[in-house]
């Protein structure tokens, strides 16, 4: 008998910026128990699904999660009650019907996408299996599961290291290994190299970021793809070979009035000129991903950037898109960027997080699994990441236990011999 929805729990913690976040604890009625937590974005865009905070300004400045507890065991577990907890589009599509919102603002989405979360694990744990095998059913015909290449946050401006340059992340994306783990050694040797070299010129470090990577001072936001490129060399690896370098632009934060602001080059570029400061740098150094280069809803901005870089560069949409199909299907149907990020939490559940998968595989879009600023050492991502076939993975950097736990999840997945592993001189494929 298929085992069913008997309790659910949910606890008030804390996430990897000291931020109150949310953990749901699902029983289902075969004794099978598991726990899954929501993280939270910082550099967050205006279509995101909304999460519930208990605006009490005396308790965590208003950011406290009990309300949305309070959602997950009184409403939400009376209307789950019961329910057979393998039919996972049912259970999520019930929650949804519930709330009511089109952004799940009543119950909030981190309350609903904890128990999505939640109630897959408690299925993987019930049946004894890996949990990506677990989502790898769910996501039907989203992708063949196969462990992702890492895209690792090396250097960090914008809203996750307070604004010293504007552009967000300066990633490290390590491709051409013949394994997992070798990749992610390579990245944690491009880190440490960062490291000293930002030493060695004098910089001033603001101290770790957000995701884990290095927060200098730089003068400008080009020098951040300088002291990269220079740490891939000097760390032994050769550029766009076996290691390309991947950009968060998060342009929506420095984007005013038709214009964007770098406030610290004392300079405003049109959306126009900051295509051709793309193109110009691609030119430059070994970039072939971009993430949110222009501002979200800068539509005809995007369709000129995907127009011009899109055939040998990856043009991600994360705040462009918000994991949302609606937002998605415009930009497939507009020629706006070529790759989506998914983050489950701009969406709230599992059913709609692959279905926003299989919509980008369908129309030839890549996909690139990601965490969010304040993460939680719930190794969850790990899992979805491979079960996706996405075969890209932006969690952070390779330092704080909320990073390390999901690099550290995929290392064992790739030791139980399961899933593949594809090297690759070219990336992206």
């Amino acid at each position: 008998m298929s085992p069913r929805i008997a309790r659910l729990r949910a606890l008030e913690i804390l996430d990897s910026r000291g931020v109150p976040a949310i953990e749901v604890e699902v029983t289902l009625s075969d004794g099978a128990t598991a726990t899954a937590q929501a993280p939270s974005g910082a550099s967050t865009g205006r279509h995101e699904a909304v999460e519930l905070r208990d605006g009490e300004a005396e308790r965590y400045g208003g950011k406290g999660t009990r309300r949305a507890c309070g959602h997950v065991e009184g409403e939400i577990a009376r209307a789950l009650a019961g329910m057979e907890a393998r039919d996972q589009a049912a259970v999520d599509g019930r929650m949804v019907e519930l709330d009511g919102t089109a952004d799940k603002s009543r119950l909030g989405a981190n309350a609903i996408l904890g128990v999505s979360c939640a109630v897959a694990r408690a299925v993987s744990v019930s049946r004894r299996e890996p949990l990506w095998r677990t989502l790898s059913e769910l996501g039907g015909d989203a992708g063949e599961a196969k462990l992702p290449v890492p895209m690792v946050n090396i250097l960090s401006g914008g809203l996750h290291a307070g604004r010293r340059m504007e552009f967000q992340d300066f990633l490290a994306v390590v491709h051409g290994f013949g394994s997992f783990s070798e990749a992610l050694r390579a990245a944690t040797d491009i880190h440490g190299e960062t490291k000293r070299i930002l030493d060695e010129a004098g910089y001033t470090l603001t101290g770790v970021a957000d995701e884990g990577g290095w927060g200098p001072a730089l003068r400008t936001n080009e020098e951040a793809l300088q002291v990269l490129t220079e740490a891939i060399e000097r760390a032994g690896y050769r550029p766009l070979e076996q290691v390309s370098i991947a950009i968060d632009a998060a342009a929506s934060h420095f984007y005013e009035d038709g214009r964007y602001e770098l406030q610290s080059e004392g300079r405003w570029l049109t959306a126009e000129e900051m295509v051709e400061l793309y193109a110009r740098w691609a030119g430059r150094y070994p970039i072939r991903s971009l993430e949110d280069g222009l501002e979200e809803d800068d539509w005809a901005g995007w369709e000129a950037l995907t127009q011009r870089m899109g055939g040998a560069m990856q043009l991600v949409g994360d705040d462009l898109f918000t994991t949302n199909p609606a937002r998605l299907r415009r930009g497939i149907d507009t020629g706006a960027a070529n790759a989506v990020l998914v983050k489950m939490n701009q969406i709230g559940t599992l059913t709609e997080t692959f279905a926003v998968l299989r919509m980008a595989r369908e129309a030839g879009y890549r996909a690139v699994v990601s965490a969010r600023s304040g993460e939680t050492e719930d190794s969850f991502l790990a899992d979805l990441a491979c079960a996706s076939g996405a075969g890209q993975i932006k969690v952070g950097s390779v330092t704080r236990s909320s990073r390390l736990a999901k690099y550290n999840r995929l290392l064992g997945l790739e030791r139980d011999g399961e899933l593949s592993w594809r090297a690759s001189t070219s990336y992206p494929e």
